[in-house]
């Protein structure tokens, strides 16, 4: 930030200085050139002809003595084109030097130009060509006078102008050096605190902080939050799990080491056990591994469709109908949900006297789907303990008993619930799934 401003400053002081060296430049030419101009007018009002054809002038028209002196640096010459320059006009103080010529000019302006003619001084040259009374040829006027003082002034003029600027522009990076100083100060404090908190000081950042630091402090806060929260269920559902394998583990260990005539049986029957609990626990792990990204999202149609099929294919006796809207979209991965739409069709198709019925729509943000079967229904009292894991209130037929548990934590995942009713108009259970919509 700091080059960057320094650059930019120094590219609009060099630039302002070169424009301001060029209007104060010009700016005391011109005071110079006035000078001259005044002495060419002077010279055009007192100049005649005298009776030989010379030039004379009626009164003193310089009033400047330097004009008298040799080689003082101040110049005036009158000359006649086709002429020699030898049968000039000069000024005393030319001596036994003369002005070139030149150009013819066409027109009565005043011309203004830098000259090298003299090889030991430059000078600044004043030239109008114009007609005396009395003559019939155009006389050129010339003014001449050395650079040096002009230069001079030029030279002090310019190094004020670069002291001046570097000054400033050396004051302005200043400036702008204690302003990210001290502007980003705030961020250091910011960078101590979370130094603090990996050295296991303090768990947030509570030193207040300016206004315009202070959403991210409350956002890195959040983070923090956030990352806690999701350690803690890491080591929640690892110590489930842990708890849930130690059981079977230890009925295992103890018919091997009692060498029970059952024990083939136990270690099958303990083995699909563990087996439930590694898949629901795997299903867990994989829809929160996915709710990080704010990007998720799938379509609830396609996800119908597709469940349909393949619960029909199992089912070939069960008639499931789906009915609402087609371009639904919820933040869910569509791998999870999926796996719940299947687990809550094949229980209605698997429990159900052979009717489906499922109903799509938008409420408040939410997409709602109302899975409705004709069979017996679940009592109100097991409707909450019917999502513990492992739980089956019917026996007699085949499953694990992890399939409403596993929609339960997978909806609670991605900010959804799962909730059971009775369906009014099929008499049996009613499962009701709200997920965030992404319309």
């Amino acid at each position: 930030m700091i080059l960057i401003a320094a650059a930019w400053i120094g590219l609009l002081l060099f630039g302002g200085g070169f424009a301001l060296d060029r209007v104060l430049t010009n700016a005391v030419t011109d005071n110079f050139d006035a000078q001259m101009q005044n002495v060419i007018r002077s010279l055009l009002v007192s100049a005649e002809i005298g009776p030989e054809g010379e030039v004379i002038l009626s009164r003193d028209a310089t009033g400047d003595p330097l004009f008298l002196e040799p080689n003082s640096g101040l110049y005036w010459q009158i000359s006649a084109p086709g002429r020699p320059v030898t049968e000039a006009f000069p000024s005393r103080s030319l001596w036994d030097r003369r002005l070139d010529f030149g150009d013819r000019h066409n027109d009565r302006n005043i011309h203004f130009y830098d000259s090298d003619q003299f090889p030991d001084e430059r000078l600044r040259i004043a030239e109008r060509d114009a007609q005396i009374p009395g003559s019939k040829i155009h006389w050129r006027f010339q003014v001449a006078q050395t650079r040096r003082d002009l230069d001079a002034q030029i030279t002090i003029l310019r190094r004020t102008l670069i002291r001046s600027f570097a000054l400033l522009g050396l004051g302005l990076v200043v400036l702008v050096w204690l302003q990210t100083f001290y502007g980003l100060w705030p961020l250091r404090r910011v960078r101590d605190e979370i130094a603090r908190m990996r050295a296991g000081q303090s768990n947030r950042i509570t030193v207040p902080m300016p206004d315009e630091v202070a959403p991210m402090v409350e956002e890195l806060n959040a983070l923090i939050e956030h990352n806690e929260r999701q350690a803690e269920e890491a080591r929640r559902h690892a110590g489930n799990l842990a708890h849930a394998l130690k059981t079977p583990l230890t009925v295992i260990m103890n018919a091997a080491t009692a060498q029970a005539d059952d024990l083939a049986d136990t270690v099958i029957r303990e083995a699909r056990t563990m087996r439930r609990q590694v898949d629901h626990h795997l299903a867990r792990a994989r829809a929160v591994g996915r709710r990080g990204s704010a990007h998720s999202r799938a379509e609830v149609w396609p996800s119908l469709e597709s469940v349909e099929r393949a619960v029909a294919r199992l089912y070939r006796h069960i008639r499931i109908d789906v009915t609402g809207p087609r371009d639904l979209q919820v933040h869910v991965e569509r791998q999870d949900l999926d796996e719940m739409l299947g687990n809550l069709i094949e229980n209605a198709a698997k429990y159900g006297g052979g009717s489906v019925f499922v109903t799509v729509g938008a409420d408040a943000g939410f997409v709602e789907l109302l899975i409705e079967d004709d069979g017996l229904g679940i009592p109100e009292e097991d409707r909450v303990r019917i999502f513990d894991r492992g739980v089956r209130l019917d026996t007699g037929k085949p499953g694990t008993g992890l399939g409403l548990a596993i929609v339960r934590d997978v909806a609670e995942i991605y900010g959804g619930t799962v909730s059971l009713e009775e369906s009014e108009d099929l008499g049996g259970l009613l499962v009701r799934l709200r997920l965030p919509a992404a319309n």
